[in-house]
């Protein structure tokens, strides 16, 4: 498996970044202000990352997606330990990462690669997107926030 940083974003790419973020408005947003990787497999794109500066020191992952036919290879967790070496490497100390309170798998794996949960942003999936995302039978309302020192 391949992981290079993207220049150009792509159908393929929204794609993916929509099963992580259902808001295409969102996604354009940030993928103007942070940075766009991918894996890939025999030329084909099966995982994306993107991460944005959001405070001093602190680089933020804002989506994190695998194809559904190559989940559960270890994808995620190469992109995580990615994330982690481009953020040493520009010197950041904090990588975070949001997802949603729903997300069993997604909390599991976050914690697995050393992220650990600081705090619970209430509403805040009600307050950032019109329509109701479900989850694991249930409706998407809260963010757990999660980190890990570099």
């Amino acid at each position: 498996m391949k992981i290079e940083e993207v220049m150009k974003v792509t159908e393929s790419h929204y794609h993916l970044l929509l099963d992580a973020d259902p808001s295409r408005e969102l996604v354009t947003e940030y993928l103007q202000r942070g940075r766009l990787f991918e894996a890939c497999i025999a030329k084909k794109v099966v995982g994306v990352l993107v991460i944005l500066p959001t405070r001093p020191e602190t680089l933020e992952i804002v989506n994190l997606a695998v194809d559904e036919h190559y989940r559960g290879k270890g994808i995620a967790q190469r992109l995580l330990k990615h994330a982690l070496v481009v953020a040493k490497d520009a010197q950041y100390k904090t990588l975070e990462v949001g997802t949603g309170s729903t997300g069993v798998e997604q909390l599991y794996l976050y914690q697995k690669c050393g992220f650990r949960m600081t705090h619970i942003d209430r509403d805040f999936f009600v307050r950032h997107y019109t329509a109701p995302i479900i989850e694991n039978g249930l409706v998407l309302k809260d963010m757990v926030r999660l980190s890990q020192d570099i």
